[in-house]
């Protein structure tokens, strides 16, 4: 009998120890998975917060000349006049090369280039381009295009131009105009001689029907510039050009 007993104490030991060693294997399951929680719950916030900071009405404008700098994904900084803003890259952006970032750097039109490209060469070093901002959202990164002479021929429309043409190319063209990167354009006259040119602020677009008005009316129709860009890329434009320094003062389309 008294063997009996010792047999049972030992089977209630046991099976004792069995339930507390389950019991805290359990716990630290638990507490394994709830840590696991916390640190996914830490990265959806921080990816809402990014998200809702890009919608809180964040900065906009033109930064010309500025070095993009990489910060974290989608995340860049430009540097203009001595001021470092941030902003973030969207799924529209529009990043355009000129070698540095892609492209050819001999070429005579900006390349569009992916958002990894620009992550890439900006790690590498500051990439020297024009950002345009809505919002604290990049609209446009376009690399700056340094010729052998040194000179900058590659501001976008929109931006302060003054002495950007300085030395360009002074005229008036007749042929068919061409797109070929934001604000700049091609004119090819009858023999195939082409003729960069960029568009600013005060350029003076005028149309018959091609780009806008009525091709029937006896008058031009002054046109915005997202109406030559359309008619530019569809490559059936006719127009006269008048350049100054490089820069259109006047389109106007041929009837």
């Amino acid at each position: 009998m008294t063997t009996l007993r010792a047999r049972s104490v030992l089977f209630a030991a046991a099976a004792v120890a069995g339930t507390l060693l389950m019991t805290a294997c359990q716990s630290d399951d638990t507490a394994g998975s709830t840590g696991t929680s916390v640190g996914s719950a830490e990265e959806t916030v921080s990816a809402q917060a990014a998200a809702a900071a890009t919608k809180r009405g964040g900065v906009s404008g033109t930064f010309s000349g500025g070095e993009v700098a990489y910060l974290a994904p989608g995340k860049y900084t430009v540097t203009a006049g001595g001021k470092e803003q941030q902003f973030w890259i969207a799924e529209d952006t529009k990043i355009w090369g000129s070698g540095g970032v892609c492209g050819d750097a001999a070429g005579q039109a900006a390349t569009q280039c992916t958002e990894a490209q620009l992550e890439k060469a900006a790690r590498a070093g500051a990439v020297d381009a024009d950002v345009v901002l809505k919002d604290g959202i990049a609209v446009t990164v376009t690399e700056r295009h340094t010729g052998d002479g040194g000179s900058d021929d590659s501001a976008p429309s929109g931006e302060d131009t003054a002495g950007q043409g300085e030395g360009g190319v002074s005229g008036t063209w007749l042929g068919t105009v061409s797109y070929l990167a934001p604000g700049k354009y091609t004119v090819s006259d009858l023999k195939d001689t082409q003729q960069q040119f960029w568009l600013a602020e005060d350029t003076e677009i005028w149309g018959v029907g091609g780009m806008c008005g009525d091709a029937e009316g006896q008058t031009a129709t002054q046109c915005t510039e997202a109406e030559l860009e359309a008619a530019a890329k569809a490559g059936t434009l006719a127009a006269e050009v008048e350049i100054t320094d490089g820069i259109a003062t006047r389109i106007t389309e041929e009837g």
